[in-house]
């Protein structure tokens, strides 16, 4: 088994397409997208950045998907977690998620707006930049930070599944 893997970084930087395909490439495999999580609430859902509402929420988000990768790991499945982190909720995850690996994914504004245009975008053109200029000027504290601009998507999910696999519990 691997050390749980956290991948976090601003909208359209590829951190589902990511995850979801380095847990497909183990012989146990979890995937949680904290997005999922957060949407179990269904009557007063507010967005992470909306204040201190969701901000609470997004705590509680990364509270129920630790613990959804705790109970994965208890049951021998190697875990990719993806979410947005914010300091705080990357020390949640510290906290909640013994030895897991949190890796930030990084992408220019102009090639993350080029990425967003070939997929369905949930935020508003504001949102999306808002947590761009978050992620750059308060970035969460990470094990590792990898900028992923230049590189497609095949080549961006064999580095991170080389990183994952050289940084052993």
């Amino acid at each position: 088994m691997r050390r749980p893997l956290v991948l976090t970084g601003p909208p359209a930087v590829g951190k589902s397409a990511t995850g979801e395909w380095l847990a497909r490439q183990r012989p146990r495999g979890a995937y949680i997208d904290v997005d999922d999580v957060r949407g179990l609430v269904v009557a007063g859902h507010e967005a992470p950045w909306r204040g201190s509402e969701g901000a609470a929420q997004s705590l509680l988000g990364a509270a129920n998907a630790a613990a959804l990768a705790r109970n994965f790991l208890a049951s021998g499945f190697d875990v990719v977690v993806v979410d947005v982190l914010t300091p705080r909720t990357a020390t949640a995850y510290r906290e909640r998620l013994s030895g897991c690996l949190v890796v930030r994914l990084v992408v220019d504004l102009a090639e993350a707006r080029r990425r967003a245009g070939t997929r369905p975008v949930w935020l508003t053109a504001e949102e999306f930049s808002l947590l761009h200029e978050r992620d750059a000027l308060d970035p969460p504290g990470v094990d590792l930070t990898v900028d992923v601009t230049a590189m497609d998507l095949p080549a961006q999910r064999a580095a991170v599944a080389e990183l994952w696999a050289a940084h052993p519990l």
